[in-house]
């Protein structure tokens, strides 16, 4: 069965947007003063390549490239832990999302500049260097070239918790890949963030709720993350002088509670031999606050006469027609592969009865992509607009993606390619493999038989009067339930089709 879906965040938010006598401004300014460690993330739209150039120079001659820029950070987000609190009292965990095209800068530069310097409080990030940069940037553009950033300390990568709570041996030379957040907490915390909204436009406003929710969950979930190491610290003793930890003290083993996992910061030595051994800090050079062009631009150009190859159409349009169209040879069923980015639209596919597969490595190259996507017969889809370029390679073969949201990825694919979804599809393949199911339903009997020592079959439904299907490849097990039914009613809906 699908995963459940996600309950809501166990915080609540504050949404600063203005500055001088703005409540939450002055609660995010009193939190940073009191915190001990603190989270950091944050947003921006991404620049493209090819932006508007500068102006031509009046003689015909083509105009000048623009130079390059960082991207401006728009949002900036914050969870603080720590502060004075009253015996008996939990201690809070205060979530900020800052909106820095609302809230003037000026306000925010010297107590984030403190913030990033304090020895005393511990800052946490996933690999928050290239934020610090864009961060940087932005508040020096606005506030003069002095205003920026330069550094971070002492400083926390959630990856390097990461790996120590998997046990990798600091000695060793760790793996290239770096997990990424959302699969750092599937693993670690059991909690899975939706990042539909990763690749949408920041510069917009007024921020929906969703966007708000999701940038909160990335600066939040790192203090759970940060938890979990805490925890294991305590449980192994690595406190003392005479383990792992670099600290002549020693930190009782009583562990505090008050932090949505259970546990609190120790005592200040605690942390501070936390912060001795493990932290880091962020410096910034010269030349990383310097933007460069792309390397590939830097390459010496090929002259007007050289010989290339035919120029590829990179349109994001459907140009058609899909290789299972039976005017050129085409069974006419539709089948699409689905790029990592959007894996969750597969699903959405499946439950609307469409072939829909998903690459068959966790990280396929481009070509491993096109490759099956030309041996299944399908189209690929992504958000990816890198992807295009290889379209010649796939016999036009990729469709770029434009909507954001799950539900909106469906109705365009639907739109675009004519699909024509009946009711008698709905909940017709397996979601979890793309398989399809058994033609005739299994009893209770049957069910639980083919259940043992697989899927545990609630008891609630032992005396339901209900019909249960087998996918032939995987086993899974359906059956029409409360869950089956608002599927249906949500999917009607998003294909319009007809009660």
């Amino acid at each position: 069965m699908d995963p459940a879906p996600a309950p809501p965040p166990p915080f609540a938010v504050h949404l600063v947007s203005g500055g001088g006598s703005s409540p939450e401004l002055a609660l995010l300014l009193r939190s940073l003063a009191a915190a001990r460690v603190v989270a950091l993330d944050a947003e921006w739209k991404p620049r493209r390549r090819g932006s508007p150039a500068a102006a031509g120079t009046g003689d015909g001659a083509s105009p000048a490239p623009a130079p390059p820029q960082f991207p401006t950070v728009t949002l900036l987000q914050v969870a603080c832990r720590g502060g004075d609190r009253g015996e008996g009292e939990r201690e809070r965990c205060e979530v900020f999302v800052v909106d820095l095209l609302a809230v003037p800068l000026a306000d925010l530069w010297a107590p984030l500049r403190d913030l990033f310097e304090r020895p005393d409080v511990l800052k946490l990030g996933f690999r928050f260097k290239q934020d610090l940069v864009y961060l940087s940037a932005t508040f020096a553009a606005a506030l003069g070239g002095d205003a920026g950033f330069d550094r971070v300390e002492p400083f926390l990568d959630v990856t390097n918790v990461y790996d120590y709570l998997k046990g990798h041996d600091r000695q060793k030379k760790l793996p290239k890949e770096t997990k990424s957040l959302a699969t750092i907490c599937e693993e670690l915390l059991s909690v899975s963030l939706s990042k539909e909204l990763q690749c949408s436009d920041w510069s917009c406003r007024p921020l929906s709720e969703g966007q708000i929710q999701y940038a909160a969950s990335d600066a939040y979930y790192l203090l759970d993350i940060f938890d979990l190491f805490q925890q294991k610290i305590t449980t192994e003793g690595k406190c003392s002088s005479t383990t792992e930890l670099n600290s002549d003290r020693h930190c009782s083993p009583t562990v505090i509670e008050g932090s949505s996992s259970g546990y609190n910061i120790c005592s200040g030595g605690y942390l501070m031999s936390i912060v001795t051994k493990y932290s880091e800090k962020i410096l910034l050079t010269d030349s990383d606050t310097k933007p460069r062009s792309s390397r590939r631009k830097e390459k010496s150009k090929l002259p007007t006469n050289a010989k290339c190859k035919d120029k590829v159409d990179y349109s994001t349009e459907w140009q058609g027609p899909p290789p299972w169209d039976p005017s050129i040879g085409g069974d006419g069923y539709p089948k699409f592969l689905c790029d990592v980015m959007i894996e969750g639209l597969a699903k959405h596919l499946r439950c609307v009865g469409i072939d829909a597969a998903i690459p068959s490595s966790k990280k396929p190259e481009p070509r491993e992509l096109l490759n099956q996507t030309y041996k299944e017969g399908r189209i690929l889809l992504t958000r990816d607009v890198k992807l295009l370029k290889y379209q010649y390679l796939a016999s036009n073969q990729v469709y770029r993606v434009k909507s954001l949201l799950k539900h909106d990825q469906l109705a365009e694919v639907i739109d675009t390619f004519q699909l024509k979804i009946s009711e008698d599809q709905l909940m017709s393949r397996c979601t979890k493999c793309n398989g399809s199911f058994i033609q005739k339903p299994l009893t209770l009997e049957e069910a639980v038989e083919a259940s043992k020592g697989f899927q545990v079959i609630p008891s609630c439904l032992f005396n339901r009067n209900l019909e249960f299907w087998k996918c032939t490849d995987c086993n899974q097990l359906y059956w029409e339930g409360t869950q089956y039914h608002n599927a249906v009613q949500k999917f009607l809906s998003v294909c319009n089709i007809s009660d």
